[in-house]
């Protein structure tokens, strides 16, 4: 796998945008934040955690 088709799991990401749980599953819920479904596993690619990243600074610097 290539960085840019790296999965990571909720727990990994929790810890990369510094929040909890409930706040993860409510991006990914909300689509605001782009996931998989691997059996009963929920994985987000490491470019969509990027995308993410990404766009809520491109949000605050617009602000």
């Amino acid at each position: 796998m290539t960085a840019s088709t790296e999965l990571r799991t909720v727990p990994q990401v929790m810890a990369r945008l510094q929040l909890g749980r409930t706040a993860v599953y409510d991006l990914l819920r909300t689509r605001q934040l782009a996931s998989i479904t691997l059996g009963r596993a929920r994985r987000i690619p490491t470019h969509a955690l990027a995308d993410f990243i990404r766009t809520r600074l491109d949000q605050e610097a617009a602000s």
